[in-house]
């Protein structure tokens, strides 16, 4: 890949089937096998890969040559690579902002979207779960999370992890990776579990230093809300939003916005849900979705 990126893509289902690309979280996330279970594999060519970065992706952890227009550069090389004219595109959170910028950059290239858990990479977003707003329902872990920066700093956390996360010492920045990775799963489900293992540091290593350098930086998006202005690219594509009702990472005041600027989509809410794609309810949509588009 250009910028020195070795980009892992794996493909499974039907080599003739109908072709889906699937578009992980974080951003830095990677994928996991359990992606795979949404899609019948005599019907659906399934490609995933794990963008530059993270996973099994090299260099890892890397945020140089790491923009989201490198990944939207990413996603239609491994398009012509494999030889699909059109593919329909799932993705979920940071997958789902990825998703609607790739379709709005390539619409000629997208038979369908199917999102999950809706962001949109806007300030407002990035205020209200690194800002204090989501802290309100969680201040034990916002607590934890921002007890770790001195006072003067806590007024801008996305700056202050970025210091660590960026400086030269490696057991501070593991520190605050971990803490950084923590904050986000524990909203990630509606009852999370009363014991969770610590993070690996490899993994969120990757996770916390790409996801924190695209948030500082906007997405790398040219403005403010560029997603919903650039909605009329891509108002024909038909697609379906799968959102948890009490998704307090990516709340579904966003998913409902983007609902009223895409005049082809549905909304399919899930009662008793967060934001994470492991819970019951939100695999059961999305598999239901998968099926039907069969």
């Amino acid at each position: 890949m250009p910028g020195d990126h070795v980009i892992y893509v794996e493909e499974c289902g039907n080599p003739d089937g109908i072709p889906v690309v699937v578009l992980h979280g974080g951003p830095g996330g990677g994928c996991s096998p359990g992606m795979r279970r949404f899609f019948h594999p005599d019907i659906y060519r399934v490609i995933l890969f794990d963008q530059r970065g993270c996973g099994r992706s090299r260099p890892h952890a890397s945020t140089e040559n790491n923009t989201t227009w490198d990944l939207v550069a990413d996603i239609e090389l491994i398009r012509e690579e494999l030889g699909i004219d059109k593919w329909i595109v799932f993705g979920g959170s940071w997958g789902a902002t990825l998703s609607l910028v790739y379709a709005q950059t390539h619409p000629d290239r997208v038979s369908n979207l199917v999102l999950r858990g809706i962001f949109l990479m806007t300030q407002a977003e990035l205020t209200w779960f690194y800002g204090g707003g989501a802290g309100q329902f969680f201040p034990r872990e916002w607590a934890r999370f921002v007890d770790l920066l001195p006072t003067e700093e806590r007024n801008d956390t996305i700056a202050a992890f970025a210091k660590r996360l960026e400086g030269d010492d490696e057991n501070l920045k593991i520190q605050f990776a971990r803490a950084w990775t923590q904050w986000e799963s524990a909203l990630a489900v509606l009852e999370p579990k009363p014991t969770r293992g610590s993070v690996p540091a490899s993994y969120a290593l990757a996770f916390a230093k790409i996801e924190n350098h695209y948030f500082s930086n906007a997405g790398f998006l040219r403005e403010d809300e560029q997603i919903l202005k650039d909605m009329h690219r891509i108002a024909h594509i038909p697609g379906t939003i799968v959102q948890g009702r009490y998704d307090m990472i990516c709340p579904p005041h966003t998913a409902f916005r983007l609902h009223d600027h895409w005049p082809a989509s549905r909304m399919v809410i899930v009662p008793d849900a967060g934001h994470a794609l492991s819970e019951s309810g939100i695999s059961s949509a999305l598999t239901t979705v998968m099926d039907e588009l069969s």
